[in-house]
């Protein structure tokens, strides 16, 4: 009986330091800053948060911001904006955004907001509705959509394969062995 008891106190006492290292583990391993797809254009910053905008209260001026977690910031008149007119309310849910801030007691705060452009590509990359219709008819170019895969699964051109930009490093064995096979990549608009 006394050895039953020995040996629950001691699993009790083991899971008890268990638990404590964990929890110190979980409190020392910093939160993400930059959302994986940014990864591929910028390098991380202390003091930038990368990602995609969430909702945004004005009365409480506060924002989230997805750059792996979820970040609440907070953001006041002295708040800068660039790459969008004021207020800040008005930024569409999921844009991709830039945020340089300060901590202080506790909190995040915006000193800055970025509002990430659409890419400009040379008219000589881009292709039309028709010519990528005519190719998937044909059956001669590789369609890679480069969306999330659920954003993939929720509707994607017919024969187009997932490779989403962030992980493409991972999946560069789907792509054709003839160098001379045309590839057409499309996502969710311009970026």
């Amino acid at each position: 009986m006394k050895t039953s008891r020995n040996l629950l106190l001691y699993l009790l006492c083991l899971i008890s330091l268990i638990l404590a290292s964990s929890s110190l583990v979980l409190a020392q391993t910093p939160k993400p800053k930059i959302l994986k797809p940014c990864n591929q254009c910028h390098a991380p910053d202390e003091k930038i948060l990368r990602g995609t905008l969430g909702g945004i209260s004005q009365k409480a001026e506060t924002f989230s911001v997805n750059a792996g977690i979820i970040w609440t910031v907070k953001f006041d008149d002295k708040t800068k904006l660039t790459g969008w007119p004021p207020p800040v309310g008005k930024i569409p849910k999921d844009k991709e955004i830039a945020v340089k801030f300060i901590e202080r007691d506790g909190e995040v705060y915006a000193e800055s907001i970025s509002v990430k452009q659409p890419a400009k590509l040379p008219e000589d990359k881009v292709v039309s509705t028709e010519f990528v219709a005519e190719a998937v008819e044909r059956g001669d170019a590789l369609i890679i959509d480069s969306r999330p895969a659920v954003r993939y699964y929720e509707g994607a051109i017919p024969t187009a394969i997932n490779i989403y930009d962030a992980e493409f490093d991972k999946h560069i064995d789907k792509l054709p062995k003839d160098k001379n096979k045309l590839i057409i990549f499309y996502c969710a608009g311009p970026t």
